[in-house]
């Protein structure tokens, strides 16, 4: 999944040349071979090579508070959302709340955290969807619904806002992938 991802954020990023990338470890941890230096393991540090590399500092937020605030939210990314994707709707709720009054993660702009988090929430929802056309998942009780529909609803208020609407261009030039490109016509 994360190689998925960061081949989508090259070409979000606008990387010409596409990366050679493996795998380590049973959690398929992403690794980027460089040629000429080390190298770079794990979704987080690979992203913010690549940051680096398109030369999009504003990605990784601005000042060191902007930046220390995106940090936070990558971790987050990876130590709860790729990790405990059997508290999803634990995650989602938290996020649901953390968004009531917000567009982006990190201050007033997209950053690699909104980047990053855009392509989780969908890897959840494309794993439910799967799930559910195949009979296989069960309908959450209560009144917020599945975990489908709060990654929708999540993801409706992410990218509309509150007071302002967030620029769509960021967010559908972020999703690449083949079941999610928008068609010409």
């Amino acid at each position: 999944m994360a190689l998925r991802e960061l081949a989508s954020l090259e070409k979000y990023l606008g990387l010409k040349k596409p990366n050679k990338y493996s795998t380590q470890g049973d959690k398929k941890v992403p690794v980027l071979q460089n040629n000429n230096a080390p190298p770079l393991v794990g979704l987080v540090t690979i992203a913010c090579h690549l940051v680096k590399e398109a030369k999009r500092p504003e990605l990784l937020g601005d000042g060191a508070e902007g930046r220390a605030v995106v940090q936070q939210w990558l971790e987050y990314r990876v130590t709860k959302l790729d990790s405990h994707i059997e508290d999803t709707k634990s995650i989602l709720k938290d996020l649901n709340l953390y968004m009531q009054d917000k567009v982006y993660l990190a201050g007033n702009q997209l950053t690699l955290a909104d980047v990053l988090m855009y392509y989780g929430i969908h890897s959840i929802i494309d794993e439910r969807k799967a799930s559910s056309e195949t009979g296989a998942a069960e309908r959450d009780s209560g009144r917020e619904g599945s975990h489908v529909e709060r990654c929708q609803r999540l993801w409706r208020r992410w990218k509309l806002g509150p007071r302002h609407q967030a620029d769509e261009r960021h967010f559908d030039s972020l999703w690449t992938w083949p079941s999610r490109r928008r068609s010409s016509t």
